[in-house]
Protein backbone atom coordinates (compact mmCIF):
# COMPACT_ATOMS: atom_id res chain seq x y z
CA UNK A 1 0.00 0.00 0.00
CA UNK A 2 1.26 3.37 -0.86
CA UNK A 3 0.52 6.59 1.42
CA UNK A 4 -3.07 7.59 0.44
CA UNK A 5 -4.33 4.01 0.15
CA UNK A 6 -3.02 3.46 3.43
CA UNK A 7 -5.00 6.33 4.77
CA UNK A 8 -8.23 5.58 2.46
CA UNK A 9 -8.07 2.02 4.62
CA UNK A 10 -8.06 3.32 7.19
CA UNK A 11 -11.00 5.98 6.90
CA UNK A 12 -13.13 2.80 5.28
CA UNK A 13 -12.03 0.97 8.93
CA UNK A 14 -13.06 3.57 11.26
CA UNK A 15 -16.06 5.00 9.23
CA UNK A 16 -16.82 8.73 9.43
CA UNK A 17 -18.56 9.13 12.72
CA UNK A 18 -15.93 7.35 15.04
CA UNK A 19 -14.62 9.61 17.96
CA UNK A 20 -11.07 11.43 18.02
CA UNK A 21 -10.09 8.96 21.30
CA UNK A 22 -10.76 6.00 19.71
CA UNK A 23 -8.80 7.09 16.86
CA UNK A 24 -5.92 7.72 18.59
CA UNK A 25 -6.39 4.28 20.68
CA UNK A 26 -6.22 2.54 16.93
CA UNK A 27 -2.81 4.28 15.85
CA UNK A 28 -1.74 3.38 19.10
CA UNK A 29 -2.35 -0.69 18.57
CA UNK A 30 -1.10 -0.57 15.18
CA UNK A 31 2.30 1.05 16.37
CA UNK A 32 2.55 -1.63 19.10
CA UNK A 33 1.22 -4.86 16.63
CA UNK A 34 2.60 -4.14 13.64
CA UNK A 35 6.31 -6.05 13.73
CA UNK A 36 8.60 -6.58 10.52
CA UNK A 37 10.96 -9.76 10.89
CA UNK A 38 14.55 -8.80 9.18
CA UNK A 39 13.78 -11.17 6.54
CA UNK A 40 10.66 -8.87 5.41
CA UNK A 41 12.74 -5.45 6.33
CA UNK A 42 15.48 -6.42 4.07
CA UNK A 43 13.61 -7.88 1.15
CA UNK A 44 11.30 -4.48 1.29
CA UNK A 45 14.50 -2.34 1.16
CA UNK A 46 15.77 -4.67 -1.81
CA UNK A 47 12.62 -3.52 -3.69
CA UNK A 48 12.60 -0.40 -2.61
CA UNK A 49 16.54 -0.06 -3.98
CA UNK A 50 15.45 -1.97 -6.90
CA UNK A 51 12.36 0.57 -8.34
CA UNK A 52 15.00 3.37 -7.38
CA UNK A 53 17.32 1.89 -9.78
CA UNK A 54 14.63 1.20 -12.47
CA UNK A 55 13.95 4.75 -11.95
CA UNK A 56 17.57 6.17 -11.78
CA UNK A 57 17.79 3.70 -15.00
CA UNK A 58 14.88 4.55 -17.15
CA UNK A 59 16.03 8.83 -16.58
CA UNK A 60 19.31 8.37 -17.71
CA UNK A 61 19.03 6.66 -21.17
CA UNK A 62 16.23 8.90 -21.65
CA UNK A 63 18.67 11.95 -21.33
CA UNK A 64 21.50 9.79 -23.44
CA UNK A 65 18.28 9.13 -25.99
CA UNK A 66 17.97 12.96 -26.21
CA UNK A 67 21.47 13.60 -26.85
CA UNK A 68 21.74 11.25 -29.65
CA UNK A 69 18.38 12.60 -31.22
CA UNK A 70 19.67 16.20 -31.52
CA UNK A 71 16.63 16.98 -33.79
CA UNK A 72 13.95 15.87 -31.79
CA UNK A 73 13.04 13.45 -34.53
CA UNK A 74 11.74 10.75 -31.93
CA UNK A 75 13.59 7.99 -33.60
CA UNK A 76 17.21 6.78 -33.83
CA UNK A 77 18.75 5.15 -36.89
CA UNK A 78 19.29 1.37 -35.64
CA UNK A 79 22.25 0.87 -37.90
CA UNK A 80 24.12 3.92 -36.54
CA UNK A 81 23.58 2.87 -32.75
CA UNK A 82 24.58 -1.04 -33.49
CA UNK A 83 28.01 0.50 -35.66
CA UNK A 84 28.89 2.56 -32.32
CA UNK A 85 27.85 -0.01 -29.69
CA UNK A 86 30.08 -3.04 -32.11
CA UNK A 87 33.11 -0.69 -31.02
CA UNK A 88 32.59 -0.86 -26.75
CA UNK A 89 35.21 -2.18 -24.88
CA UNK A 90 37.33 -1.94 -28.47
CA UNK A 91 34.99 -5.06 -29.84
CA UNK A 92 35.15 -7.14 -27.64
CA UNK A 93 31.74 -7.16 -27.24
CA UNK A 94 30.74 -7.48 -30.13
CA UNK A 95 29.09 -10.81 -29.96
CA UNK A 96 27.46 -9.38 -27.05
CA UNK A 97 25.97 -6.57 -29.44
CA UNK A 98 24.97 -9.30 -32.12
CA UNK A 99 22.93 -11.60 -29.69
CA UNK A 100 21.48 -8.36 -28.40
CA UNK A 101 20.10 -6.81 -31.51
CA UNK A 102 18.79 -10.52 -32.48
CA UNK A 103 16.57 -10.23 -29.70
CA UNK A 104 15.20 -6.81 -30.00
CA UNK A 105 14.45 -7.74 -33.32
CA UNK A 106 12.44 -10.38 -32.24
CA UNK A 107 10.48 -8.28 -29.56
CA UNK A 108 10.21 -5.67 -32.29
CA UNK A 109 9.40 -7.02 -36.17
CA UNK A 110 9.02 -3.88 -37.36
CA UNK A 111 12.98 -2.97 -36.54
CA UNK A 112 14.12 -5.25 -39.37
CA UNK A 113 12.03 -3.25 -41.99
CA UNK A 114 12.66 0.04 -40.87
CA UNK A 115 15.43 0.05 -38.77
CA UNK A 116 14.42 2.98 -36.18
CA UNK A 117 14.75 2.88 -32.80
CA UNK A 118 12.18 4.74 -30.34
CA UNK A 119 13.30 5.59 -26.70
CA UNK A 120 11.54 2.64 -25.28
CA UNK A 121 13.12 0.47 -28.46
CA UNK A 122 16.39 2.08 -27.61
CA UNK A 123 16.20 1.37 -23.65
CA UNK A 124 15.46 -1.96 -24.58
CA UNK A 125 18.30 -2.33 -26.92
CA UNK A 126 20.92 -1.42 -23.88
CA UNK A 127 19.28 -3.17 -21.29
CA UNK A 128 19.58 -6.79 -23.90
CA UNK A 129 23.20 -5.16 -24.07
CA UNK A 130 24.18 -5.48 -20.97
CA UNK A 131 22.88 -8.38 -20.27
CA UNK A 132 24.51 -10.30 -22.70
CA UNK A 133 27.53 -8.30 -21.88
CA UNK A 134 30.12 -10.18 -19.31
CA UNK A 135 30.40 -9.00 -15.49
CA UNK A 136 27.53 -7.51 -13.14
CA UNK A 137 24.41 -5.93 -15.57
CA UNK A 138 24.27 -3.04 -13.91
CA UNK A 139 27.92 -2.06 -14.27
CA UNK A 140 27.52 -3.32 -17.88
CA UNK A 141 24.84 -0.57 -18.14
CA UNK A 142 26.52 2.14 -17.03
CA UNK A 143 29.55 1.13 -18.73
CA UNK A 144 27.65 1.34 -21.58
CA UNK A 145 25.77 4.76 -21.33
CA UNK A 146 29.19 6.76 -19.89
CA UNK A 147 30.61 5.05 -23.39
CA UNK A 148 27.38 6.31 -25.93
CA UNK A 149 27.37 9.58 -24.58
CA UNK A 150 31.14 10.15 -25.06
CA UNK A 151 30.61 9.01 -28.91
CA UNK A 152 28.59 12.07 -29.35
CA UNK A 153 29.52 15.37 -28.96
CA UNK A 154 26.73 18.48 -29.28
CA UNK A 155 27.25 22.41 -29.04
CA UNK A 156 25.61 24.46 -26.91
CA UNK A 157 23.70 26.04 -29.70
CA UNK A 158 22.40 22.03 -31.31
CA UNK A 159 21.45 21.79 -27.05
CA UNK A 160 19.63 24.81 -26.60
CA UNK A 161 17.90 24.05 -30.52
CA UNK A 162 17.37 20.54 -29.18
CA UNK A 163 15.72 22.07 -25.44
CA UNK A 164 13.38 24.20 -27.66
CA UNK A 165 12.39 21.74 -29.90
CA UNK A 166 11.12 19.07 -27.08
CA UNK A 167 9.45 21.82 -25.85
CA UNK A 168 6.96 22.34 -28.10
CA UNK A 169 6.23 18.60 -29.07
CA UNK A 170 5.87 18.80 -25.20
CA UNK A 171 3.26 20.79 -26.14
CA UNK A 172 1.46 18.83 -28.38
CA UNK A 173 1.77 16.06 -26.00
CA UNK A 174 -0.09 18.19 -23.31
CA UNK A 175 -2.44 19.71 -25.30
CA UNK A 176 -4.18 15.94 -26.09
CA UNK A 177 -4.21 15.32 -22.36
CA UNK A 178 -6.00 18.73 -21.81
CA UNK A 179 -8.09 18.62 -24.68
CA UNK A 180 -11.39 16.35 -23.62
CA UNK A 181 -10.78 13.72 -26.15
CA UNK A 182 -10.86 16.99 -29.11
CA UNK A 183 -8.48 17.10 -31.70
CA UNK A 184 -8.58 20.75 -32.40
CA UNK A 185 -6.26 21.54 -29.13
CA UNK A 186 -3.76 19.18 -30.73
CA UNK A 187 -4.16 20.50 -34.33
CA UNK A 188 -3.38 24.29 -33.22
CA UNK A 189 -0.46 22.95 -31.01
CA UNK A 190 1.06 21.07 -34.13
CA UNK A 191 0.68 24.16 -36.46
CA UNK A 192 2.20 26.00 -33.80
CA UNK A 193 5.28 24.72 -32.78
CA UNK A 194 6.23 24.08 -36.86
CA UNK A 195 5.36 28.03 -37.23
CA UNK A 196 7.61 28.98 -34.15
CA UNK A 197 10.46 25.86 -35.48
CA UNK A 198 10.42 27.85 -38.78
CA UNK A 199 10.99 31.39 -37.70
CA UNK A 200 13.51 30.21 -35.48
CA UNK A 201 15.54 27.44 -36.43
CA UNK A 202 14.40 27.73 -40.31
CA UNK A 203 15.37 31.24 -41.52
CA UNK A 204 12.27 33.24 -40.68
CA UNK A 205 10.38 30.80 -43.27
CA UNK A 206 6.80 31.36 -44.56
CA UNK A 207 5.14 27.64 -44.21
CA UNK A 208 1.99 26.23 -44.96
CA UNK A 209 1.06 22.95 -43.19
CA UNK A 210 -1.72 20.29 -43.70
CA UNK A 211 -2.44 17.09 -41.86
CA UNK A 212 -4.55 14.35 -44.18
CA UNK A 213 -5.26 11.11 -42.64
CA UNK A 214 -6.16 8.02 -44.34
CA UNK A 215 -9.90 6.47 -45.25
CA UNK A 216 -11.75 3.94 -46.81
CA UNK A 217 -12.62 5.32 -50.19
CA UNK A 218 -16.93 4.88 -50.55
CA UNK A 219 -17.19 7.90 -52.19
CA UNK A 220 -15.20 6.68 -55.70
CA UNK A 221 -13.93 2.97 -55.43
CA UNK A 222 -13.60 3.04 -59.17
CA UNK A 223 -10.41 5.72 -57.95
CA UNK A 224 -8.61 3.41 -55.47
CA UNK A 225 -9.37 2.05 -52.10
CA UNK A 226 -8.44 4.40 -49.69
CA UNK A 227 -8.16 8.49 -50.08
CA UNK A 228 -6.40 11.10 -48.22
CA UNK A 229 -8.82 13.67 -46.36
CA UNK A 230 -6.95 17.36 -45.24
CA UNK A 231 -8.72 17.54 -41.89
CA UNK A 232 -6.37 20.34 -40.84
CA UNK A 233 -4.39 23.00 -42.17
CA UNK A 234 -3.14 26.84 -41.03
CA UNK A 235 -5.81 29.63 -41.62
CA UNK A 236 -4.82 31.06 -44.37
CA UNK A 237 -5.19 28.32 -46.50
CA UNK A 238 -8.56 26.61 -45.25
CA UNK A 239 -10.49 28.09 -48.24
CA UNK A 240 -8.22 25.91 -50.05
CA UNK A 241 -7.04 22.70 -48.32
CA UNK A 242 -9.84 21.65 -45.81
CA UNK A 243 -12.13 18.66 -46.13
CA UNK A 244 -10.17 18.19 -50.04
CA UNK A 245 -9.87 15.00 -51.00
CA UNK A 246 -6.88 13.48 -52.61
CA UNK A 247 -7.38 10.03 -54.68
CA UNK A 248 -4.79 7.72 -55.52
CA UNK A 249 -4.90 8.99 -59.63
CA UNK A 250 -4.46 12.56 -58.67
CA UNK A 251 -1.45 14.39 -59.19
CA UNK A 252 0.94 14.37 -56.02
CA UNK A 253 4.01 12.46 -54.07
CA UNK A 254 1.54 12.34 -50.98
CA UNK A 255 0.83 8.24 -51.68
CA UNK A 256 4.03 7.68 -52.28
CA UNK A 257 5.45 9.62 -48.77
CA UNK A 258 2.80 6.84 -47.69
CA UNK A 259 3.94 3.72 -49.16
CA UNK A 260 7.38 4.15 -48.76
CA UNK A 261 7.00 5.09 -45.14
CA UNK A 262 9.51 8.05 -45.55
CA UNK A 263 9.64 11.76 -46.06
CA UNK A 264 9.99 13.13 -49.51
CA UNK A 265 11.26 16.21 -50.34
CA UNK A 266 10.95 18.63 -53.10
CA UNK A 267 13.18 21.34 -53.48
CA UNK A 268 11.11 23.55 -56.27
CA UNK A 269 8.14 22.57 -56.89
CA UNK A 270 7.62 24.48 -60.09
CA UNK A 271 10.24 21.92 -61.96
CA UNK A 272 8.90 18.51 -60.43
CA UNK A 273 5.98 18.12 -62.93
CA UNK A 274 3.82 16.33 -60.46
CA UNK A 275 2.97 18.32 -57.20
CA UNK A 276 -1.10 18.93 -56.79
CA UNK A 277 -1.80 22.68 -56.38
CA UNK A 278 -4.86 23.12 -54.11
CA UNK A 279 -4.95 26.96 -54.72
CA UNK A 280 -6.00 27.05 -58.67
CA UNK A 281 -6.44 31.01 -57.77
CA UNK A 282 -2.59 31.50 -57.51
CA UNK A 283 -1.15 31.76 -60.59
CA UNK A 284 1.49 29.49 -62.81
CA UNK A 285 3.93 31.42 -62.46
CA UNK A 286 3.96 32.61 -58.61
CA UNK A 287 3.82 28.31 -58.14
CA UNK A 288 7.37 28.29 -56.66
CA UNK A 289 9.01 27.11 -53.69
CA UNK A 290 9.91 23.91 -51.17
CA UNK A 291 7.46 21.15 -50.48
CA UNK A 292 7.99 17.97 -48.16
CA UNK A 293 5.26 15.38 -47.04
CA UNK A 294 6.13 13.35 -44.18
CA UNK A 295 4.02 9.79 -43.46
CA UNK A 296 2.22 10.09 -40.08
CA UNK A 297 2.79 6.10 -38.49
CA UNK A 298 1.35 4.39 -35.24
CA UNK A 299 3.60 2.53 -33.17
CA UNK A 300 3.94 -0.34 -35.11
CA UNK A 301 5.17 1.62 -37.82
CA UNK A 302 1.90 1.79 -40.02
CA UNK A 303 1.19 4.76 -41.74
CA UNK A 304 -2.31 6.45 -41.18
CA UNK A 305 -2.39 9.80 -43.27
CA UNK A 306 0.37 12.29 -43.81
CA UNK A 307 1.75 15.57 -42.88
CA UNK A 308 2.70 18.29 -45.16
CA UNK A 309 4.45 21.31 -45.53
CA UNK A 310 5.35 24.19 -48.45
CA UNK A 311 7.04 27.73 -48.57
CA UNK A 312 4.51 28.73 -52.20
CA UNK A 313 3.76 31.84 -49.87
CA UNK A 314 6.88 32.69 -48.90
CA UNK A 315 8.34 35.30 -51.59
CA UNK A 316 12.32 34.61 -50.98
CA UNK A 317 14.22 32.46 -53.87
CA UNK A 318 15.77 30.18 -51.43
CA UNK A 319 13.45 28.97 -48.83
CA UNK A 320 14.43 24.50 -49.41
CA UNK A 321 14.15 22.98 -45.99
CA UNK A 322 16.90 21.38 -44.64
CA UNK A 323 17.75 18.30 -43.12
CA UNK A 324 17.67 18.92 -39.55
CA UNK A 325 14.26 20.65 -40.14
CA UNK A 326 12.79 17.48 -41.78
CA UNK A 327 14.41 15.62 -38.83
CA UNK A 328 12.21 17.58 -36.38
CA UNK A 329 8.94 17.56 -38.82
CA UNK A 330 9.41 13.76 -37.85
CA UNK A 331 9.05 14.70 -34.50
CA UNK A 332 6.12 16.16 -34.96
CA UNK A 333 4.82 13.44 -37.14
CA UNK A 334 5.69 11.12 -33.85
CA UNK A 335 4.28 13.59 -31.24
CA UNK A 336 1.21 14.04 -33.47
CA UNK A 337 0.64 10.14 -33.54
CA UNK A 338 0.63 9.84 -29.63
CA UNK A 339 -1.69 12.51 -29.25
CA UNK A 340 -3.64 11.25 -31.91
CA UNK A 341 -4.31 8.04 -30.71
CA UNK A 342 -4.65 9.09 -27.16
CA UNK A 343 -7.58 11.15 -28.32
CA UNK A 344 -8.82 7.47 -30.23
CA UNK A 345 -8.32 5.89 -26.80
CA UNK A 346 -10.52 8.18 -24.71
CA UNK A 347 -13.26 8.86 -27.28
CA UNK A 348 -13.35 5.12 -27.16
CA UNK A 349 -13.33 5.10 -23.34
CA UNK A 350 -16.08 7.24 -23.35
CA UNK A 351 -18.45 5.58 -25.48
CA UNK A 352 -17.73 2.70 -23.32
CA UNK A 353 -19.10 4.18 -20.06
CA UNK A 354 -21.94 5.62 -22.42
CA UNK A 355 -22.80 2.28 -23.36
CA UNK A 356 -22.13 0.91 -19.52
CA UNK A 357 -24.99 3.01 -18.07
CA UNK A 358 -27.23 2.08 -20.62
CA UNK A 359 -27.10 -1.36 -19.17
CA UNK A 360 -26.76 -0.65 -15.78
CA UNK A 361 -29.86 2.10 -15.23
CA UNK A 362 -32.58 -0.80 -16.46
CA UNK A 363 -31.08 -3.32 -13.78
CA UNK A 364 -30.20 -0.79 -10.81
CA UNK A 365 -33.27 1.85 -10.21
CA UNK A 366 -31.59 2.73 -6.81
CA UNK A 367 -29.03 4.57 -8.27
CA UNK A 368 -29.91 8.03 -8.40
CA UNK A 369 -27.00 9.73 -10.47
CA UNK A 370 -23.85 8.94 -12.02
CA UNK A 371 -21.64 11.60 -13.16
CA UNK A 372 -17.86 10.39 -14.92
CA UNK A 373 -14.93 12.58 -14.16
CA UNK A 374 -11.75 12.79 -16.24
CA UNK A 375 -8.53 13.09 -14.61
CA UNK A 376 -6.61 16.03 -16.23
CA UNK A 377 -3.41 16.82 -15.27
CA UNK A 378 -1.75 20.66 -14.71
CA UNK A 379 -0.47 22.83 -16.64
CA UNK A 380 3.29 22.90 -14.72
CA UNK A 381 4.86 20.23 -12.60
CA UNK A 382 3.26 22.71 -9.47
CA UNK A 383 0.03 22.48 -10.31
CA UNK A 384 -2.94 19.71 -9.05
CA UNK A 385 -4.20 17.61 -11.28
CA UNK A 386 -8.40 18.85 -11.94
CA UNK A 387 -11.20 16.37 -12.36
CA UNK A 388 -13.23 17.40 -15.70
CA UNK A 389 -16.56 16.32 -15.69
CA UNK A 390 -17.62 14.80 -18.79
CA UNK A 391 -20.81 12.78 -18.36
CA UNK A 392 -23.81 13.71 -15.97
CA UNK A 393 -26.65 10.63 -15.58
CA UNK A 394 -29.70 11.30 -14.06
CA UNK A 395 -32.38 9.12 -12.08
CA UNK A 396 -34.27 8.31 -15.31
CA UNK A 397 -31.13 6.98 -17.32
CA UNK A 398 -31.12 10.44 -19.38
CA UNK A 399 -27.63 11.49 -19.80
CA UNK A 400 -25.51 15.11 -20.84
CA UNK A 401 -22.30 14.50 -22.76
CA UNK A 402 -20.64 18.16 -21.55
CA UNK A 403 -19.19 19.62 -24.54
CA UNK A 404 -17.77 22.98 -22.51
CA UNK A 405 -15.55 22.18 -19.41
CA UNK A 406 -16.06 21.87 -16.37
CA UNK A 407 -13.34 21.53 -13.88
CA UNK A 408 -13.12 20.50 -10.11
CA UNK A 409 -10.17 21.66 -8.60
CA UNK A 410 -9.42 19.98 -5.27
CA UNK A 411 -8.82 23.22 -3.10
CA UNK A 412 -12.35 24.84 -4.34
CA UNK A 413 -14.60 21.77 -4.15
CA UNK A 414 -13.73 20.31 -0.15
CA UNK A 415 -17.32 19.01 -0.30
CA UNK A 416 -16.01 16.72 -3.12
CA UNK A 417 -12.80 15.68 -1.55
CA UNK A 418 -13.88 12.36 -1.51
CA UNK A 419 -13.36 12.28 -5.44
CA UNK A 420 -9.44 13.41 -4.92
CA UNK A 421 -9.35 10.49 -2.21
CA UNK A 422 -10.55 8.35 -4.58
CA UNK A 423 -7.49 9.49 -8.00
CA UNK A 424 -4.84 9.76 -5.18
CA UNK A 425 -5.25 6.11 -3.96
CA UNK A 426 -6.96 4.66 -6.97
CA UNK A 427 -9.41 2.89 -4.82
CA UNK A 428 -13.12 2.63 -4.30
CA UNK A 429 -14.10 5.61 -1.74
CA UNK A 430 -18.00 5.60 0.00
CA UNK A 431 -18.92 8.56 2.42
CA UNK A 432 -21.88 10.57 3.04
CA UNK A 433 -22.45 14.43 1.72
CA UNK A 434 -25.45 16.15 2.70
CA UNK A 435 -27.36 12.91 3.67
CA UNK A 436 -26.88 11.57 0.16
CA UNK A 437 -24.65 8.54 0.01
CA UNK A 438 -21.75 8.34 -2.57
CA UNK A 439 -19.31 5.62 -4.09
CA UNK A 440 -16.65 6.97 -6.46
CA UNK A 441 -14.90 4.14 -8.17
CA UNK A 442 -11.97 5.01 -10.30
CA UNK A 443 -11.45 4.12 -13.69
CA UNK A 444 -7.80 2.90 -13.88
CA UNK A 445 -5.29 2.98 -17.13
CA UNK A 446 -2.48 0.28 -17.68
CA UNK A 447 -0.63 1.10 -14.69
CA UNK A 448 -3.00 1.18 -12.46
CA UNK A 449 -3.68 4.97 -11.80
CA UNK A 450 -7.05 6.37 -11.91
CA UNK A 451 -8.05 8.03 -15.37
CA UNK A 452 -11.29 8.80 -14.21
CA UNK A 453 -14.00 8.33 -12.22
CA UNK A 454 -17.67 6.93 -11.93
CA UNK A 455 -19.44 9.63 -8.91
CA UNK A 456 -22.67 6.95 -8.05
CA UNK A 457 -25.12 8.90 -5.68
CA UNK A 458 -27.70 6.39 -4.53
CA UNK A 459 -29.44 9.04 -2.25
CA UNK A 460 -30.40 8.12 1.25
CA UNK A 461 -29.64 4.80 0.68
CA UNK A 462 -26.39 3.34 3.03
CA UNK A 463 -26.26 0.56 0.33
CA UNK A 464 -27.66 -0.94 -3.04
CA UNK A 465 -30.17 -4.06 -2.84
CA UNK A 466 -28.11 -6.71 -3.20
CA UNK A 467 -28.95 -7.49 -6.98
CA UNK A 468 -28.64 -4.34 -7.92
CA UNK A 469 -25.28 -3.54 -6.13
CA UNK A 470 -24.17 -7.12 -8.04
CA UNK A 471 -24.82 -5.44 -11.47
CA UNK A 472 -23.51 -2.01 -10.38
CA UNK A 473 -20.39 -4.13 -9.51
CA UNK A 474 -20.95 -6.21 -12.49
CA UNK A 475 -20.78 -3.28 -14.65
CA UNK A 476 -17.55 -1.62 -13.37
CA UNK A 477 -15.91 -4.27 -13.75
CA UNK A 478 -16.80 -4.72 -17.11
CA UNK A 479 -16.08 -1.26 -18.40
CA UNK A 480 -13.07 -1.64 -16.60
CA UNK A 481 -12.19 -4.56 -18.84
CA UNK A 482 -13.41 -2.88 -22.04
CA UNK A 483 -10.71 0.37 -20.57
CA UNK A 484 -7.73 -1.58 -20.64
CA UNK A 485 -8.54 -3.22 -23.34
CA UNK A 486 -8.81 0.02 -25.64
CA UNK A 487 -5.82 1.05 -23.84
CA UNK A 488 -3.51 -1.72 -24.96
CA UNK A 489 -4.27 -1.54 -28.39
CA UNK A 490 -3.74 2.42 -28.52
CA UNK A 491 -0.59 1.42 -27.12
CA UNK A 492 -0.37 -1.89 -29.29
CA UNK A 493 1.10 -4.22 -26.87
CA UNK A 494 -2.11 -6.10 -27.98
CA UNK A 495 -4.03 -6.96 -31.13
CA UNK A 496 -7.70 -6.82 -31.27
CA UNK A 497 -9.62 -10.08 -30.77
CA UNK A 498 -13.15 -10.50 -32.27
CA UNK A 499 -15.84 -12.03 -30.76
CA UNK A 500 -18.79 -10.72 -32.70
CA UNK A 501 -18.62 -9.76 -36.73
CA UNK A 502 -20.28 -6.42 -36.23
CA UNK A 503 -16.87 -5.20 -34.21
CA UNK A 504 -15.24 -5.64 -37.82
CA UNK A 505 -15.67 -1.69 -38.47
CA UNK A 506 -12.82 -0.46 -40.73
CA UNK A 507 -10.55 -2.40 -38.43
CA UNK A 508 -11.12 -0.33 -35.28
CA UNK A 509 -13.45 -2.18 -33.02
CA UNK A 510 -16.93 -0.25 -31.67
CA UNK A 511 -15.86 0.42 -28.15
CA UNK A 512 -20.12 0.25 -27.26
CA UNK A 513 -19.55 -3.73 -29.17
CA UNK A 514 -16.71 -4.07 -26.85
CA UNK A 515 -18.49 -3.75 -23.80
CA UNK A 516 -20.55 -5.91 -24.35
CA UNK A 517 -18.19 -8.25 -25.61
CA UNK A 518 -16.86 -8.77 -21.95
CA UNK A 519 -19.97 -8.82 -20.64
CA UNK A 520 -20.84 -11.83 -23.32
CA UNK A 521 -18.15 -13.69 -22.40
CA UNK A 522 -18.59 -12.95 -18.45
CA UNK A 523 -22.00 -14.84 -18.97
CA UNK A 524 -20.51 -17.99 -21.26
CA UNK A 525 -17.69 -18.16 -17.97
CA UNK A 526 -20.85 -18.01 -15.53
CA UNK A 527 -22.57 -21.04 -17.45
Amino acid sequence: LNLPQFVQLMETFVNEDISLPTVERLIAFIKEEYKQTEEEKMEQLEKVQHISRLAQRKLLLEALFEKWDSNASGFLDMEEVDAVLSTFKEGMEKEAMREAKKHLCARYPQLSRVGKLSPKAFQTFLELAASECTGDEDEAIDNLVEFLTRSVERSSTECLQSLTRRRWLHNIQQAAETSRASMEPVYKAVFKALSQDAEAHGDNKKISAYIALLEQNQLSPERGQILLRYVACMADDAPYVLNQILYRDMKGVSFTAFEEGKPIHVPRVQLHGSIHFWNHDRPVEERKGSFVVLPLHDARWRAFGILGLDTLRDQCEDTIFLSHEISFYQGVCHAFSKAYHHIWALENILQTIVTALDWLYPRAPSVHTVIVYLVEPGKDETRDYALCKTITTDSTGQKEIHSSPVLLLRKENLLRDYLFKCVDSSEVVRTSVCGEYHIAVPLRDLSGQALGIFDISIGHLQKLPPHEHKDLQKMLKMAQAACSEILKISSEETEPTYVLEAEHMANLRCAGILFHQFMLQYLRDCV
